[in-house]
């Protein structure tokens, strides 16, 4: 067991069974291919939002999460009630977080964005006030905040995308833990198996029947532009539809040159 983690089996309270669909919708039909198989895991009843205001909690374990890249922790209330939360980096046994409008500044701590300095990370960030955290969840990530502006706070996402959020949602404070995630890489064909990803054929391999790619003899070029196997475009296009949010978007990610 990696020398994070301070136990080893899921408190039984806080667990659920997690049943897979194998890329299948509730008719049954397969629609996201490449699905399937991979080893059994409970759900972990992670809380995002916030259930316990002004209440401190002490931290019980650190443990690990096959439901998500960044590692979890185990905390309890004076009231013996037990929550799991996300684990930034530096957190250990013993240390305590609270949850209130405005708290100390200490990783794992939740607090108003509106009540954060300039210059601050948080992670767990709320869209919407009350409905718990929906963005900066994954290892090492985290949002910086840049300005303070009327009801609303600027953050620079992760992804260098530039948005408003409302001052009245609630932030947790630091960097999610596992940065190191990012560099590891899955190694072999039995590894993505286990992780439920099953093989995937290249459409320049097919018939030409069976993809937009396939046909001809030998080893042929795809043609025009890289297509999915129903014929739509696959790199270089917009997939987000326009939301609601767009309007907070104040500077657009920078795009990664991809390598030839």
């Amino acid at each position: 067991m990696n020398t994070v983690f301070t136990k080893k089996d899921p408190e039984k309270a806080l667990v659920t069974i997690l049943k897979k669909k194998s890329g299948r919708n509730n008719t049954g039909r397969i629609t996201m291919r490449h699905q399937g198989g991979g080893v059994k895991r409970y759900y972990r009843l992670v809380e995002f939002g916030q259930t316990n205001p002004g209440q401190t909690a002490s931290v019980v374990a650190i443990e690990y999460d096959p439901n998500r890249t960044c590692y979890i922790a185990l905390v309890r209330y004076n009231s013996g009630q037990k929550q799991y939360i996300l684990a930034p980096q530096g957190m250990k046994v013993g240390d305590e977080v609270v949850c209130d409008e405005k708290a100390p500044l200490n990783p794992g701590n939740r607090l108003k964005l509106k009540n954060v300095p300039l210059g601050a990370m948080v992670y767990n960030i709320e869209l919407v006030p009350g409905m718990g955290g929906k963005m900066a969840r994954g290892a090492g990530s985290c949002a910086q905040v840049m300005a303070q502006e009327g009801k609303y706070a600027n953050l620079k996402m992760p992804s260098g995308e530039v948005r408003k959020v409302l001052g009245e949602c609630f932030v947790s404070i630091g960097s999610l833990s596992n940065p190191e995630h990012r560099f590891k890489q899955i190694g072999k064909a039995g590894t993505a198996r286990l992780k439920g990803i099953r093989p995937s054929v290249r459409g320049s391999a097919m018939n030409a029947c069976d993809h937009p790619h396939g046909g001809g003899k030998n080893k042929q070029p795809i043609g025009r532009h890289p297509r999915t196997a129903w014929g739509k475009p696959a790199l270089g296009v917009r997939t987000r539809r326009s939301k609601w949010t767009d309007k907070l978007i104040l500077q657009r990610r920078v795009k990664k040159l991809r390598k030839k």
